[in-house]
């Protein structure tokens, strides 16, 4: 797949690629997407992970969740606002989620503020796709973006994706906010060239 096409074109053709794996396929990325994640030095080693819930075809995170959890690291997820933030809450387990707007799942704990990304060492965030400056394509609220923005510079930002989702360049807008690195169930973590800021250079 190529990054040529406008936005809302890109992400027609992602979505319709994603819906035509199989269970099989996603399951086996989902495997690698944690065994990728968990191989980074020091992600389990104490430090607060704020990560994604996935649902239908985006690629897999539940078992990194649950994984991450079982090694005792803090796992926050996020609450999507009625004003199209986030704010977090931590998980404890699959007990510890309810359903929600848009088929997801979201942790019934106490919530955290958009500002707990402030706190965390490593944010594991959604993506359509994502090219190799770092420059992300999500679904179109921007709610990412924005909580992407309150990111401390040693924070580590991955972006989840398949294989195929990783492009040469991706059109990119002034609100857009770069990630530090891409996991992908082929090739594991790929550190990116950006810097977490303006993603349009």
């Amino acid at each position: 797949m190529d990054g040529t096409g406008t936005k809302p074109e890109l992400r027609r053709r992602i979505l319709a690629a994603r819906a035509a794996m199989s269970e099989a396929e996603r399951d086996r990325a989902a495997s690698a997407i944690r065994d990728a994640v968990l191989g980074l030095p020091g992600i389990t080693m104490g430090g607060t992970v704020a990560a994604y819930y996935s649902v239908g075809s985006e690629p897999g995170t539940r078992k990194l969740v649950a994984a991450l959890w079982r090694h005792g690291v803090y796992v926050l997820l996020p609450i999507f606002l009625p004003d199209g933030g986030l704010d977090w809450a931590v998980y404890e387990g699959p007990d510890s989620l309810s359903p929600a707007a848009y088929g997801l799942l979201e942790p019934t704990g106490p919530r955290y503020g958009a500002d707990a990304l402030r706190r965390v060492s490593t944010v594991i965030c959604p993506a359509l796709a994502v090219d190799r400056r770092g420059v992300r394509l999500g679904r179109g609220a921007g709610c990412y973006d924005r909580a992407l923005s309150l990111v401390g510079p040693n924070t580590t930002t991955l972006a989840v994706t398949y294989d195929t989702e990783l492009l040469g360049e991706l059109p990119a807008e002034e609100h857009d906010r770069a990630v530090k690195g891409v996991v992908t169930p082929g090739s594991g973590v790929i550190r990116l060239p950006a810097d977490g800021g303006d993603a349009r250079g």
